[in-house]
Parts: structure tokens; sequence; C-alpha cells
């Protein structure tokens, strides 16, 4: 005689509940990202090419298992946009995806977390008003692809925790691993989780999932060790480099008001904050993992002096718990879609190429990339014409990626056929040239004082500059073209003293 069944009780009927996602309202956040998309296509190309941008192909046509400033995923992604037809619109296409991918993932932790279609809505629309990923998907690189790997990451981690399967461990940790091949701030993500579900979920460690999906991340993530290993950490020396550039520590502490406020939006910040009440309160026990993530990338981030948007991707799932609570609680049904939408046409106002160029100039201050994809054509010509006076085996030698990057691509369809080289970041690897540097020319963001260093003979050829007075990052820090005769030695004596992080 079987036992009778006992009504399912409220408590064990909502903890039921939680467990199930809602269904996805594909829709809905479909016409969100479709708007995204529409949005970054129209002014995708509207400037130009960013300097990283640039350096990303260059360094994906010296294809290695790492560099010195990131593992090898996006320069190889760069490499194969750039060498399909039209030009830098493929790259753009592929930062726009990463940015709609964000979007629609959003929604779908959202829905992880219990959210039907407000709270889906809400979360893609958060994503895609956030000042800090839209700047992202002005370009393509690293950090709209990390962007994209966290989001990807939470939410096949809440999926693993719900199901309890090895197989949707080990999806989690093959999104990892890919992820940590672009850019090794993933590995905060990890940490964090791993430190969430010691706290709240500790039973789940005791499974082999979870170890199984962090041993598959590293084994993915091998060859990028094995690389940095035999370059002498280069990738913790380069993080060494760029804290010290941010200040340390303090300079991070003193973005942290800017991270949590302007990155996200204004309008905004009550919605992570909503989140990161959920996830305090009864309703979000389950997912309360995420606070513990995110208590991690904040402190480590700021611990290790990094930039202010390395911890944004921390905000897809603040907002996707966000959401959901505005949704239990049925408020704010008008204020939140004028907030999104102001937040979102401020965002793109200021982080896309909508406006003149003298206005993004003059907006410097607040967002310097979208001047960052101006005047380089113009800046390839000018040196083409102090090139024009020199033999055209005369070579070029420039002070950043960007500049060498430019003349590099910009350069052979525009008539330049000197060669170029650079000594920083990675290209300190393949340098340095043959032979003696008895006539050079220098151009970018030298002074005579560093150059006598190296050249005996300094004389400066002509200025760099942008039309109608503006600037950008050469312009404001005086850049010029110099003829540098007289060397102090040969290329290779002169290279470890010219290499330079930064």
């Amino acid at each position: 005689m079987t036992k009778p069944e006992l009504p399912e009780t409220d408590t064990e009927r909502r903890e039921r509940q939680e467990r199930i996602p809602a269904p996805l309202h594909w829709r809905a956040v479909a016409l969100v990202a479709a708007v995204v998309g529409v949005v970054h296509l129209a002014v995708a190309t509207r400037f130009g090419w960013h300097r990283d941008e640039f350096y990303y192909v260059i360094c994906g046509r010296h294809p290695d298992w790492g560099y010195v400033d990131q593992p090898p995923l996006a320069p190889l992604l760069a490499r194969a946009a750039a060498a399909l037809p039209g030009g830098m619109l493929p790259l753009r296409v592929l930062a726009i995806a990463a940015q709609v991918g964000c979007v629609l993932l959003a929604a779908v932790l959202a829905a992880e977390f219990g959210g039907r279609r407000r709270a889906q809505v809400l979360a893609a629309g958060a994503v895609a008003a956030s000042p800090v990923f839209v700047a992202a998907s002005l370009l393509f690189g690293t950090t709209v692809l990390d962007q994209l790997a966290w989001a990807a990451v939470l939410v096949l981690v809440a999926r693993a925790l719900r199901r309890g399967t090895v197989g949707a461990w080990l999806a989690a940790g093959v999104v990892a691993g890919i992820g940590l091949q672009n850019k090794s701030t993933l590995a905060v993500l990890l940490l964090g989780v791993l430190a969430g579900l010691a706290i709240y979920r500790r039973e789940v460690l005791r499974t082999p999932g979870p170890w199984l999906a962090g041993g598959l991340a590293a084994l993915i993530l091998a060859p990028n060790l094995v690389w940095d290993a035999r370059h002498q950490w280069a990738n913790l020396h380069m993080a060494q480099v760029l804290s010290a550039q941010q200040g340390g520590v303090p300079g991070a502490l003193a973005q942290l008001p800017l991270t949590l406020l302007l990155l996200a939006g204004p309008p905004l910040v009550v919605l992570w904050v909503a989140g990161v009440r959920r996830l305090g309160s009864a309703a979000g026990r389950e997912h309360r993992w995420l606070l513990v993530v995110a208590v991690v990338a904040v402190v480590l981030f700021t611990a290790g002096g990094g930039k202010s948007y390395y911890v944004a991707p921390v905000l897809i799932g603040l907002f996707a718990a966000g959401a959901v609570r505005a949704e239990e609680h049925a408020d704010n049904r008008v204020a939140w879609p004028v907030a999104m939408v102001a937040c979102g046409l401020a965002a793109v106002l200021i982080g896309l190429p909508t406006l003149t160029p003298a206005v993004s100039s003059a907006l410097r201050a607040v967002d310097p990339e979208p001047m960052e994809t101006y005047g380089w054509p113009g800046y390839t010509d000018q040196v083409i014409r102090a090139a024009a006076g020199f033999p055209s085996g005369t070579p070029i030698f420039t002070s950043n990626y960007g500049e060498a990057g430019a003349l590099t691509i910009l350069g052979p369809g525009r008539g330049l056929h000197n060669p170029v080289y650079s000594a920083h970041n990675n290209y300190l690897l393949w340098g340095p040239p043959p032979g003696t540097p008895d006539t050079v020319l220098c151009v970018g963001q030298w002074n005579t004082a560093y150059l006598h260093r190296f050249w005996s003979d300094v004389t400066t050829v002509a200025p760099i500059t942008l039309p109608h007075g503006l600037t950008d990052q050469e312009t404001s820090r005086h850049a010029a073209i110099y003829l540098c005769r007289a060397p102090h030695g040969t290329w290779a004596q002169l290279w470890p003293d010219l290499r330079h992080l930064g």
C-alpha cells in the first residue's frame, strides 16, 4: 500500500518555482537587442579606426599563444575580421555582436533568477543603456569580449547550479577557458564564484562538476600560461605597469565612486542597488553567491590598481537581480523605461561617434575614446608628406603601437612604402630592426631630450595636428615628426633602452 502524497506547502512551492527558470520572452528582448544593433551600426564607421584596433590586427598578423599585454583571442579574431571585405566594418560588427550578446544574456540571467517578461526586458534594457557597455562596443577589443564572457559565465554558472549536472558545469568551464584566452581579468570572476559557492552553496563543492569545470578552463588556458612563463610573466609585469599609471591602489579607490555611479549610469544605480537588496533577501538566497562575486571583483580590482571599467561586467548580474525585484514589487512601471531611454541616449551621444568632431573633442575629459577613432588618415598623410623628402627605405620609428599600426595598415594604400617600427608593448618582441639607424624619422609623442639619448642630431620636421585645432591623445601631447641622425649605436644596442610598456 503506497503512502498518500502530502500536499505541497507554500514554502516547498516557492522553492520549486525558484529552481525553475521563467520562460524566455524572446520577442520583447529581441526588440531591445535589435534597437542596440541598429543604433550602433548607424555610427559604426562614422569616424574611423581606433588605435587599439590597429594593434589587435597587427598582433594577429604575428600569431602566438600570447602577447605582453593580452592573451591571443582578440588579436586572432581581429586579424580574421580585418581580412574580410569592408575594412574596419567587420571589426565593428564583431564588437556590436558582443554588445548584443550581453543584452540577450542579461535577459537570460533574469529568467534564471525567476524574472518574467518585465524583468527580462528591464535587465536587457539596463545593459543596453549603461554607458560602460555602450562605450565598450565603440570598438572591437578585449573589453567588449570580456563583458560578453562574464555574462555568459554568470548565466552558465546559474544554470549549472540549478541543474546540478556535470554537463552543465563543463559548459561553464569551456566558456570560462575561452574567456581567459581573451582577458585574464575573467580569473577574478572565477575566484568570486568559488568564494560564493564556499560561503552559500558549499554542498555544490562536494560534487565533481565545479572542479571539472575549473580543470577544463585551466586546460584551455594552459598554452597562454606557458607562453607567459616563457616570457618572464610579461602579462603580470604589464598589469603592474598599468596599475602604476592608474596611481595604484589610491588611484583605483579614487575611481571607485565613478565606477559605481557614472559607468552604470546614474538612473540605473537604483536598479543595481535593488539587485543587491534582492540577493541579500530571502527571495534571492539561491543566487546569493553573486553578491560575493561582486565584492570579490571590487576588492581585487581595487587592490590591484585596476582600471575602473574592469568591474563593470558584475553589473550584468546585479541588473538582472534588480530587474526581478522591480517586477516583483511592480514599482516604477513608467519611470524605469524613461530612465533607461534617458541614460541610453546620453551614453550614445557621449560614448559613440554621434556628435561632431568638435564636440567630441571638447568632451574628451568625459570620454576620450570617440576622438581616438578620428583623424588617423590625416595623421598618416602628414607622415607621408614628411617622408617624401627622404629615400623610401628610410625607417619610421613610432612612439606607440597606435601610430605604428596606422602607418602599417593605412599607409600602403596611401603611398607609404617606408618600413615602420616601434618598441611599444608587443612591438618590443618583434625588434630590433637590422643594421644601424643612421637616418630615422621618429614619429609621435617624443621629445628632443629623450631622442638625444639615442641620436646626436635631432631636428623637428613638423608637428602632428588635427584640423580646426581639435585634439586627441596624439595632439594633446605635442606629437611631432623628428629627423634623427648620428646614432649612438646599432639598433640592437639601442633597443633595450627604447623598449617600453604602457
